[in-house]
């Protein structure tokens, strides 16, 4: 995936704003049924928050973790929910046209 740009982000980050928490992690942390949800969840939404309800402390590294696993991109960390980003490799089916 190319990386993003300022403006880009930006521009994600005011369509996420809205969002309800679609993945939740909890004390169990990055299971294999957690990233199967955000995997589901990236390829149905494509822009996706995440809600820290356990190990707060280590958001920065499991945010970092989910995107090299999930092959997506962190567009920000707000509090205690994290927005990432993952364009439908469909060009037909994607939901979000970025500007360029």
């Amino acid at each position: 995936m190319m990386e993003l740009t300022g403006s880009q982000k930006k521009y994600l980050k005011g369509l996420a704003h809205h969002l309800k928490p679609t993945v939740f992690i909890g004390k169990n942390g990055l299971t294999g049924a957690v990233l199967d949800s955000l995997n589901q969840a990236l390829t149905d939404h494509e822009l996706i928050k995440i809600k820290f309800i356990d190990l707060k402390d280590m958001k920065r590294e499991l945010t970092g973790e989910i995107a090299i696993k999930t092959s997506s991109q962190v567009i920000g960390l707000i509090g205690n929910m994290a927005i990432i980003y993952r364009q439908h490799p469909e060009r037909e089916k994607r939901k979000i046209n970025l500007p360029v």
